[in-house]
């Protein structure tokens, strides 16, 4: 009993010790973002990787999850006799919902995960030491470009996959089961106010920031984790930082939600 007692309190004290270094180093990177020297070809790189080659599996994700709207959303609403609202509870689920969160998970598993296992092999590798021995801060060198580049091309990606979806839900409902394509857009026009639109935009804004964080603090403090060293160190830290993203991803959204709402 005293061992698992112990064992709590020490995995405590070590996950704070964890939230303490990545806070600080959020703070430091904030201040690198807004100190000279300002070099944008590594973040234009940036944007390319994380949005510009996101930008495929976004419009798939958003095409098919706007046509499972439609299709679910149709016979939940032919029941009532409401099928003209079709586009209100579709562009509605997008816009405040489903559109940030799945892009999000999205970019974890694509650039988050690829942002992890980047820093944490050059942690490996003292190749970011050998940055501080010539002189070159390592977070303006690195996290900055990368940090910049997700809080930008979140709430785009967004977009795409809120347009996207819309237009694959008004795929599996106009095109498929014949509902009046101008009841579609009506009823979306309707019903989706300014508040909607910047619930999702302020939602991808913080995503973009908790992703980009969460993965790169978890690479650039391997050499402080247990175990963590070699490929199978990077690759299970790797996956922590994917899970505990996602988790965060899902949990902000609720206290987003609730805040905005």
């Amino acid at each position: 009993m005293i061992a698992k007692i112990q064992r709590l309190g020490s995995n405590v004290i070590e996950t704070t010790e964890e939230v303490g270094r990545m806070s600080i180093l959020l703070w430091a990177t904030f201040i690198k973002i807004f100190s000279p020297p300002f070099k944008f070809g590594p973040i234009f790189k940036q944007i390319h990787f994380i949005g510009a080659k996101s930008m495929f599996v976004i419009a798939v994700s958003g095409a098919f999850t706007g046509m499972v709207l439609g299709l679910q959303g149709y016979y939940t609403l032919n029941q009532f006799g409401s099928v003209d609202l079709l586009g209100s509870a579709v562009a509605l689920s997008l816009i405040r919902e489903l559109g940030p969160v799945l892009t999000a998970l999205m970019v974890i598993g694509r650039a988050g995960s690829a942002i992890c296992a980047e820093i944490g092999i050059m942690r490996s590798d003292e190749q970011i030491a050998a940055l501080e021995c010539m002189a070159i801060d390592p977070v303006k060198y690195l996290l900055v470009p990368k940090y910049v580049a997700a809080i930008l091309t979140l709430p785009l990606l967004t977009s795409i996959f809120d347009v996207v979806g819309v237009g694959g839900g008004y795929f599996a409902g106009v095109i498929l089961f014949d509902v009046n394509p101008g009841a579609y857009f009506s009823s979306m026009y309707d019903s989706v106010k300014w508040n909607d639109i910047n619930m999702g935009l302020i939602k991808s804004f913080v995503f973009g920031l908790l992703i980009v964080w969460i993965t790169s603090s978890k690479g650039y403090y391997l050499h402080l984790a247990k175990n963590a060293y070699g490929a199978e160190g990077v690759s299970r830290l790797t996956t922590e930082a994917v899970v505990i993203a996602s988790i965060a991803i899902l949990v902000s959204d609720y206290l987003l939600t609730a805040i905005l709402l």
